[in-house]
């Protein structure tokens, strides 16, 4: 079935699941842009909501061929990447992200 977001749980809590994703992610030539505490921002605002991060990150050289051909750059809008990691009311941890293989074929 082809989708446009992938879900999967996680074998680790929540804050695990996130030091695991901060440490793997370099190893792979990727870059942590910034990590975006939603549960945090929405409690500033009154509101209380399950823990949920989004983890921006960057592969530069991916990010240099978007950036450089004038073609490319109308996708310049869905940079950096993120991957979603968030808890659901089951107890468990989840990680998502975008299909971008689907959607570079659109």
């Amino acid at each position: 079935m082809d989708t446009m977001f992938f879900e999967n749980r996680s074998k680790y809590g929540f804050e695990e699941t996130i030091n695991q994703l901060t440490e793997l992610v370099p190893e792979n030539e990727w870059k942590i842009i910034q990590i975006l505490d939603l549960q945090e921002t929405m409690r500033k605002n009154g509101k209380d909501v399950l823990p949920v991060k989004v983890v921006e990150m960057c592969k530069p050289d991916y990010a240099y061929q978007l950036l450089s051909e004038d073609s490319q750059r109308i996708y310049s809008n869905m940079m950096p990447c993120r991957v979603s990691v968030y808890e659901k009311s089951d107890g468990n941890t989840y990680i998502s992200r975008m299909n971008s293989a689907m959607f570079a074929e659109q």
